[in-house]
């Protein structure tokens, strides 16, 4: 019987069908399981992310065989799209989904998911003021498995914020644009939205530099970014010993999708540098000083 490549599986990944979607997801899971490289990206896979994550989210809590199976993210849209449907789906893992839009939590109530699962989705537009709150109200405290957030925007500052819960694995989305030297985040803006921020969609979010900052204060160590360059993955420090400490120079993957706009909303199609020039001259915060700099 031939063996099937995970290459060959991943061409397969086209269907609507959750069934379908889920096979193929676990027999790459038991694929990845032979694999010995300590780069996290040799294990991507979508099943349900918008890129790799999924792969690299099995290979870590595989490999740290965590049982608290509790996970909670912050940006899910309707959580067709996400970083922990996958890990619900197939191992049954619990959690929290906030995201700002009533009509998408509302989506979400009415998928299958919603019975089927242990899963509560909440409208919240998240904010350092409110985050805690919105957890604890919730009825999440203390250690959790995976905490994963993409607000683009304020990822930085709410992520500094959380005290309420611990979690095990971080999964934080950073700003590829704003490169890998400096420790910089958009200012903090309780009513900060991306496309309206700047019409570049580009300015948002922080670096990697600056979420490594923040997440050395609470106790993590860096262990990679998802290939696409938008992701980046943290353990606590007292689970690493599986995974080798990475700087920010080592893990970081400059993002290659395009996303760029101008004035009128195009695509400009823009690469690397072409980025950041284009939104040269914004203020940013370094957040280890706590002064403003501009790009």
């Amino acid at each position: 019987m031939k063996l099937i490549s995970i290459r060959e599986l991943l061409n397969k990944f086209k269907s609507n069908n959750d069934v379908e979607k889920l096979l193929l997801g676990r027999l790459l899971t038991e694929q990845n399981k032979k694999s010995v490289s300590t780069n996290i990206s040799d294990y991507e896979f979508q099943v349900f992310s918008q890129w790799g994550e999924d792969g690299i989210i099995q290979f870590i809590v595989n490999t740290l065989n965590l049982k608290n199976k509790i996970f909670i993210e912050f940006g899910v849209e309707t959580y067709h799209e996400s970083n922990t449907r996958f890990l619900m789906m197939k191992d049954n893992w619990s959690g929290l989904v906030i995201d700002g839009s009533k009509k998408n939590i509302d989506i979400i109530k009415k998928q299958s998911i919603y019975w089927k699962y242990s899963l509560k989705a909440v409208q919240s537009f998240i904010t350092i003021e409110n985050i805690n709150s919105t957890i604890t109200n919730n009825g999440f405290k203390g250690e959790i498995g995976i905490l994963s957030v993409d607000i683009d925007g304020n990822d930085y500052w709410v992520t500094e914020a959380i005290n309420c819960i611990n979690p095990i694995v971080l999964v934080i989305e950073y700003n590829s644009t704003f490169g890998s030297d400096r420790a910089i985040s958009v200012p903090y803006d309780p009513t900060f939205v991306r496309t309206s921020a700047h019409h570049s969609n580009l300015y948002y979010g922080a670096s990697l530099p600056a979420l490594t900052h923040i997440a050395n204060i609470k106790g993590y160590a860096l262990i990679g970014c998802n290939s696409n360059g938008n992701n980046a993955f943290f353990v606590r420090r007292d689970k690493l010993a599986p995974f080798k400490e990475l700087s920010e120079k080592e893990a970081f993957v400059d993002a290659k999708f395009r996303e760029a706009r101008n004035k009128e909303g195009e695509l400009l199609y823009l690469n690397g540098p072409e980025r950041y020039n284009y939104i040269k001259g914004l203020s940013v915060v370094n957040v280890i000083t706590n002064k403003i700099e501009v790009l």
